[in-house]
């Protein structure tokens, strides 16, 4: 998992730093049970829940953007997300993740 400055997500919410909001990845994102293709708003993902783990520390958060330089797994936090899991200065966490919803 890693942390990104956020701004209008691909669910076509506007997403600020201090929101418990993720970006999954591209692969995930388009390849979602239900999703056309046509329109990214209108993409089924869009709201599901997340749970993240890291060492101690757990995060639930909502699918809200799409990360298109993420593997597969990877998740992509808000800073306030993040933060809640590991200090920044990690940068980039080993984290595991269930979906909730």
């Amino acid at each position: 998992g890693s942390f990104y400055d956020p701004g209008l997500g691909a669910c076509g919410v506007t997403i600020a730093e201090f929101d418990l909001a993720v970006a999954i990845s591209h692969i995930l994102y388009d390849s979602y049970p239900g999703y056309t293709g046509n329109n990214p708003n209108d993409n089924p993902v869009c709201g599901k829940l997340i749970t993240a783990y890291y060492m101690e520390n757990q995060v639930t958060v909502r699918v809200l953007d799409r990360c298109t330089s993420c593997q597969i797994d990877d998740l992509d936090f808000t800073p306030t997300a993040f933060e809640a899991l590991a200090n920044f200065d990690l940068g980039r966490i080993p984290m595991t993740w269930v979906w909730d919803s």
